[in-house]
Formats: C-alpha cells, structure tokens, sequence
C-alpha cells in the first residue's frame, strides 16, 4: 500500500528583520521622495513563506508626516514633506512587519524593527544682521533694524564710528554650521567716505565729510563659503556741525515786574523798563549769526 502525505503548513512563525534597530542621519536639506533606508535593508523574512506587510508608525509627536513606506509590501522608507530643523531636530520610527494584513480577522505573527532618525542642519539661511526681529513663527525669518550713527563736519574721526542700536554684526542663522562671514560696503558710499573692515564689520572714515547732507550706506554680509549667501542691511549717517560750545545766557539775573490780579497770559516786564517785555535769551558760540 503506497501512502502520500502532505505535510500542510502551519503559521508558526513570526518575520524576522535582518537589523531591529537603525541610525540614519538625515541632511536637512534631502529632497521630497529621496530614500532614507532601501527596501533591502529593511526587509524582513518569514520561514513560513507568508506575504510579509509593512505598517510605519512615528513615535515621537508632531514629526509624523515626514517619512512613510513605499507601499504596503514594500519597506523602503523615503522622505515625504521638506524637513525643518527648527521644528525638529531627531525622531523615532517604528517598522511594523506582519504576516497577515492589518485588517485581517486570522491569527497574525509581527515583528518590529525601530529607526532612529537624527535630522543634520544644512546650510539653508543666509546671514542675519544683528539686532533682529522675527516676523514669523517658526522664527525662520528675522528682519534686522537700521543702524544709525552720526560724524562731525569736516573732521576725521579716527576711532570706528559708533552706531545704534549696536555695531554691524551679522551671524549665520545655522548655528550648528557657524560659516565666517565678511563683511563689505556696496552702495550710498558717496565720495568714498567711509570704509569697512571686511573680518569685524567696524565701519572708519577714509576723508571728512565734507556735504551736510546725512549718507544711507547699504552694507553686506556674505558668507566665505557661498557668496550667493548675503543679507543687506541700512546704516545711516548723519553728518553734524560740531560743538565746541555750551550755550550760556547773557545775563545771570533776570528782573521782572508783574502787577497783582494780573491776568494769566500777561506779559511780565523788564523791572528797569516797565514798558518792555521781559526777554530771556541764550547764546552759543558755535552759531554766532544765530
């Protein structure tokens, strides 16, 4: 008597990822839809030979969104939405794999697999003029002040001018990368007045000046590593008449006369005229014909 037995299988056995826990580094500036983990990496097996299905899950809140599978039967993880490394800067995933789809009613073998993600901060900003406000809420944009300063009249001032709200200063925006950045006068230098220390941004005068009227320089701060990464900022300078003087009165003692029950508004009178109106007047020497 000749037997055949089929041996059936049985789902005894849950899939197996090759790796259950992976680092990838993540530049901030990846592009929508590159991969982040191939499919050869992240698949798992299964000894009963089932269809394996993939589920991805975030752990970490507001970070979901930005990194899915390729499809239910394909584990390769790509990027789906721009990162921001303000908003975050690492995130865990969780790679679920299955032998039975999720909305199955059969008994179901998962396995797990946990992908940790470190978001690298790239060189996406350009300089920022210091002081500066932000105007928006990932504070990803932020507007600098003008700066003001003033020089004297046909005099060379030796020393760097003093500004407000404070000396030119200007950072790179992403601190984890910190470029050098120089700096330089590119419009309003009429006369070629003033010049600027390209390493510390201290703005100097070549020459006096010589024109009353007030000069508006438009000063740029660009990266070493990337010209095509400058902020341009205002400075205005006022050009004074210098004072050498203090304004003094011309007398030390003013005598006047009021009448009792004299009205509010009235004129007090000089003491030794009391038909003139008493004056009281100050003088500076730096104005004489004023």
């Amino acid at each position: 008597l000749q037997i055949i037995v089929t041996i059936l299988n049985e789902n005894d056995n849950s899939p197996e990822f090759q790796q259950t826990n992976f680092t990838e580094v993540v530049p901030e500036d990846t592009k929508v839809n590159s991969t982040i983990i191939a499919r050869e990496e992240l698949s798992a097996s299964d000894a009963d030979l089932d269809i394996i299905y993939y589920e991805l899950t975030t752990t970490v809140p507001a970070t979901d969104g930005y990194f899915a599978i390729k499809g239910v039967n394909n584990p390769e993880i790509y990027l789906q939405k721009a990162l921001d490394y303000e908003k975050f800067k690492w995130t865990t995933l969780i790679l679920y794999a299955r032998d039975r789809p999720v909305s199955s009613t059969e008994p179901t073998n998962t396995a797990s697999a946990t992908i940790n993600i470190i978001i690298e901060q790239a060189d996406t900003k350009p300089p920022w003029f210091l002081p500066c406000t932000f105007v928006n809420e990932e504070r990803s944009i932020c507007i600098s002040s003008l700066y003001a300063g003033r020089v004297n009249m046909s005099e060379l001032a030796t020393e760097p001018l003093v500004l407000e709200p404070g000396p030119i200063y200007a950072i790179d925006p992403d601190y984890t990368i910190n470029e050098r950045i120089t700096y330089s006068i590119v419009g309003g230098n009429t006369d070629n007045v003033f010049s600027m220390d390209a390493d510390t941004g201290n703005l100097t005068m070549n020459k006096p000046a010589t024109s009353p009227d007030s000069y508006l320089l438009q000063v740029m701060a660009t990266q070493v590593n990337n010209i095509q990464k400058y902020s341009i900022a205002s400075v205005e300078i006022k050009v004074i008449n210098k004072s050498n003087h203090a304004p003094y009165f011309e007398s030390s003692i003013y005598n006047g006369t009021v009448f009792v029950n004299q009205a509010p508004g009235s004129f007090v009178f000089q003491a030794e005229h009391p038909s003139s109106p008493l004056r009281i007047t100050a003088v500076d020497d730096d104005f004489p014909d004023v």
